[in-house]
């Protein structure tokens, strides 16, 4: 028998509007923000522009779906809830009043009050947990199927992040292995064939080692260190998300800086075209993940104290990113005459744009940069891949019966998770493909079609069982049906363009 759904004490787990702010600015701003200077300057600055807010207002958008679609999930579980105390008190008359008494704490108080309120966000209900209520068997396992792609393009980009940034750190940084090539025939070489110009060269002079070869090496200890952990439940903390944030800020704070000072004191040093449309695939794969945050927006929105700002607080965290983004990697392409595919290299303390060399803090800073991905990602790789663990078991394990498995069934699948991205960075180290295939793709299903599938879905499903009387307090604005088609045209024009200029 359903039992009611057990409020959580919110004082213990709530924070206040400005905490979750920081939050979802953090859960947003990630990798993804490195490689936009990269797209800018292959897409160009003019196209870019524009192509970016577009991607942010089309993510605005199915965040107020997600939304929505949450308070719909709350709002069943409450009918459910509902249906199920009535049942058991109209069954038992006699007991009514010690019913009362036992079931206080698993009845929501606004039932006791007979003052209910159907939609709420109070309860978490993840994506997954959403697609369970509202789509069908094959609906679910397309959905874990994206997911499950998404995640593991997130590890694989994750790997080559932190392999690339300590492998540049610790080579040594020769110039004239690329001087008879020009910034832009390296650019193109770039572009087109990824970074074999790199892989080639000796790391040291004194050894005879290559770059690709010591690159292979730190993502094998990588791999080894970290990979473990996905046999663990680790959780994130308060004050871990807190250190990161910081880290952050700090970090984009003194690129753009850093990035001004050299505008104003060498001048224009890149020269980047308006528009490039052979630079799309880059652009919209970058621009989709960097504005991802579907996954986690259940998460963020629970402990909100005052949840009817969800929408604003979210508004405002769009406005600031975009902005935040559009600086970043304007600064970055006219301030340096090339742009990594992973902005934090061009922070190399012995790049040769750089006056570091000539002050012991600018060289602390430059280290702080280039290891940057190394320090944040490091954190979060053993909590997506545990993720990842997750929804495989969920995916191929009955998991009511999880115990009854072998070891090994059980070893499987977190070996699974850290293999699959191993084996994709060790052959490839090219971020900007990783990123294209991880944002066009698998993040067009998870930011696009899923969030416009879940409203959908959920306002069917509500209008069936509450009626149409009741008003969802926490709709999106975007109510109508031509919102979800025109999100859905758009994931689709996304797809196609990326895919037709790819495999050109």
């Amino acid at each position: 028998m359903y039992r009611g759904i057990r409020s959580p004490p919110v004082d213990s787990v709530s924070y206040t509007n400005l905490v979750g702010f920081i939050f979802i600015f953090n859960i947003i701003v990630g990798t993804g923000a490195l490689t936009l200077p990269g797209v800018f300057a292959k897409s160009g600055w003019c196209l870019s522009f524009v192509v970016l807010i577009l991607l942010a207002l089309v993510s605005y958008i199915t965040v107020t779906f997600v939304i929505e679609a949450m308070a719909g999930a709350n709002a069943i579980k409450n009918w459910q809830s509902l249906q199920a105390l009535r049942y058991k008190r109209n069954s038992n008359e006699e007991d009514n009043e010690l019913y009362w008494n036992t079931e206080s704490e698993t009845v929501p108080l606004t039932i006791q009050n007979m003052q209910f309120h159907y939609y709420q966000l109070t309860q978490k209900f993840e994506l997954g947990e959403m697609a369970k209520i509202f789509f069908n068997d094959c609906g679910r396992i397309l959905f874990y199927l994206c997911f499950i792609i998404y995640l593991y393009g997130d590890l694989s980009i994750y790997s080559a992040a932190v392999a690339r940034s300590l492998r540049d750190v610790l080579c040594e940084h020769d110039h004239s292995n690329n001087s008879d090539i020009s910034i832009s025939e390296l650019s193109s070489m770039r572009l087109l064939g990824g970074l074999k110009d790199n892989d080639n060269r000796t790391c040291w002079k004194e050894h005879n080692v290559s770059r690709l070869i010591v690159y292979r090496i730190i993502l094998i200890g990588f791999t080894m260190l970290f990979g473990p952990l996905v046999l663990f439940s680790i959780q994130k903390t308060k004050y871990l998300q807190m250190l990161t944030v910081v880290f952050r800020w700090l970090a984009f704070i003194l690129m753009i800086c850093i990035a001004l000072k050299m505008l104003v004191i060498d001048g224009v040093k890149g020269h980047p075209v308006a528009v490039n449309f052979y630079g799309i695939p880059s652009l919209f794969g970058a621009g989709v993940y960097s504005f991802m945050c579907h996954h986690s927006l259940p998460s963020l929105l629970a402990p909100i104290k005052h949840k009817s700002m969800a929408k604003k607080i979210l508004s405002y965290d769009y406005i600031l990113i975009c902005s935040f983004y559009i600086v970043l990697a304007i600064t970055g392409i006219f301030a340096f005459e090339y742009v990594e595919d992973l902005y934090t290299l061009n922070f190399l303390p012995y790049h040769a744009t750089s006056e570091s060399l000539f002050s012991n803090f600018l060289i602390v800073i430059d280290y702080f940069l280039s290891l940057f991905p190394v320090f944040t990602l490091s954190t979060s790789y053993p909590l997506i891949a545990i993720t990842l663990k997750n929804n495989l078991q969920t995916l191929f394990l009955d998991m009511s019966q999880y115990n009854s498995y072998s070891i090994l069934i059980r070893a499987l699948f977190p070996f699974l998770s850290i293999l699959l991205p191993f084996c994709i960075t060790y052959f490839t180290e090219n971020l900007s493909i990783l990123v294209v295939i991880t944002g066009s793709y698998a993040g067009v299903g998870i930011q696009y079609v899923i969030p416009v599938c879940l409203v959908y879905y959920s306002r069917v499903t509500c209008s069936e069982l509450l009626g149409s009387g009741i008003k969802n307090q926490f709709q999106s604005p975007f109510q109508s049906n031509i919102w979800l088609l025109m999100v859905l045209a758009w994931s689709v024009l996304s797809v196609f363009l990326v895919s037709i200029n790819l495999f050109r």
